[in-house]
């Protein structure tokens, strides 16, 4: 559940709830009865769960990296060595 943050314009004090998105928002402060104003807040971090985007896209795995490099090999030209007799 989000957690909202308000503010009291009267007495000045900030609450925080944990409310579902679809509660309706609170209005009066508990202290002075006045009326709230609820804030905007920056949120949380973000959070991946499951086994994760970084180990199936972005990590790169020792096989792919060999055969790459087997490759780049296999297209350079042999050099020619002069043997002396």
């Amino acid at each position: 559940m989000p957690t909202y943050d308000y503010f009291c314009n009267k007495c000045d004090k900030t609450y925080e709830f944990f409310q579902s998105m679809s509660d309706a928002p609170i209005k009066n402060c508990s202290v002075c009865n006045a009326k709230l104003r609820r804030l905007v807040s920056g949120g949380t971090g973000l959070i991946f769960k499951g086994s994760g985007f970084y180990l199936t896209d972005y990590a790169k795995n020792n096989s792919e990296n060999s055969g790459e490099s087997d490759k780049k090999n296999s297209k350079k030209k042999p050099s020619k060595k002069k043997s002396k007799k």
